[in-house]
């Protein structure tokens, strides 16, 4: 099994089984990780702290406002707020192809990734 199928697997797992979200878009998931380069692969890298403002910032400017072409709004931290939350904080693993995967679907914009 290649990296990239094991990490599938590890992020489809903590979805299932730490988030309690059992229909996972694949397609959409792989594209992102795609997207994420081998930044997946790098472990401190590969995840998001939910507690580090510069952090959660990076995500707001350069995922959500770049990539997925959002207008900067109070909507934006909303959303970072409430994936941080879905994860919950006990959960150190807050993988960034997760996180940036249910921001997508959150946004509905799944087409930035076809």
């Amino acid at each position: 099994m290649s990296k990239f199928d094991e990490a599938m697997v590890t992020y489809k797992e903590t979805m299932a089984e730490k988030m309690g979200i059992k229909d996972v878009d694949e397609n959409l998931l792989k594209e992102v990780m795609k997207g994420l380069g081998p930044t997946i692969y790098r472990d401190d890298a590969s995840k998001v702290s939910c507690s580090d403002d510069e952090e959660l910032t990076r995500v707001r400017e350069t995922f959500l406002i770049k990539k997925l072409g959002l207008d900067n709004s109070p909507a934006l931290d909303e959303a970072i707020k409430e994936v941080c939350n879905q994860f919950g904080s006990s959960n150190r693993n807050k993988y960034r192809a997760v996180f940036y995967y249910l921001l997508t679907k959150k946004f509905n914009k799944e087409s930035i990734y076809q």
